[in-house]
């Protein structure tokens, strides 16, 4: 038995206030994960530095990319943003709705075309989504056709070379290129890729495709949050 959005359907349960949700995560380099639930429902007080300053770095009308469950929009429509939340999963788009989002898009983000930004924001290793290198060379493309000339992409990921004994950096294919599996209540979903992009590598190929790399902030955990402009 397959959910094609089960990650909506773990979103509804815990709104809803099902109790003891567990939520695996499976990959392809050891043993699956629980995902920590609670990090689908927070508001700016319980969010990292990452976020914070990401939120305070936002300018003008901004596009909340794989907005889950709503966390940062709201948290800038609370500021007084214009600002337009999209994800694919129609789970996660009619809680925000229910949340009080005003700007609910329910796409593809590819497949949105409707108005320009100037801030892309995506949280969470939200960047991830598309996948591949190749793919995130295809998305810093398209960020251009709804981006307005001074606009920024504000976005947090992570090296993730501590997973790996003895990499090799230049080996192919990228170390950060993963792919995930969820499972709830015994029913799993559909295998999809998911990138971790280390600062090095993502300033080599924010170059290649006409941006510029500036990191805002970084922890200890090898985590990071970077700000794109394009050149």
């Amino acid at each position: 038995m397959m959910d094609k959005d089960i990650y909506g359907t773990v979103l509804k349960d815990c709104y809803n206030g099902k109790k003891d949700i567990a939520l695996l995560l499976h990959n392809h380099y050891g043993e699956a994960e629980d995902y920590p639930i609670e990090m689908f429902f927070r508001d700016e007080s319980e969010m990292p530095d990452a976020e914070t300053i990401a939120l305070n770095l936002c300018k003008g009308k901004v596009l909340d990319l794989g907005a889950g469950t709503g966390n940062h929009a709201l948290a800038l429509q609370n500021k007084g943003f214009d600002v337009t939340a999209i994800d694919i999963s129609e789970g996660a788009c009619e809680i925000m709705r229910t949340r009080g989002v005003k700007n609910v898009v329910c796409a593809y983000v590819f497949n949105y075309k409707e108005q320009k930004f100037d801030t892309l924001l995506l949280m969470m290793n939200g960047i991830g989504f598309v996948g591949y290198i190749d793919d995130l060379k295809i998305f810093l493309n398209f960020a251009k056709t709804i981006l307005n000339p001074s606009g920024q992409i504000l976005f947090d990921s992570s090296d993730v070379s501590y997973l790996y004994e003895d990499l090799d950096r230049s080996a192919d294919p990228y170390y950060g290129e993963t792919d995930y599996q969820y499972e709830y209540n015994g029913v799993k979903g559909e295998w999809f890729a998911w990138l971790y992009i280390d600062e090095y590598e993502m300033k080599k190929v924010a170059l290649e495709c006409g941006w510029e790399l500036q990191v805002v902030y970084q922890n200890l955990n090898d985590n990071y949050l970077g700000r794109l402009t394009m050149l």
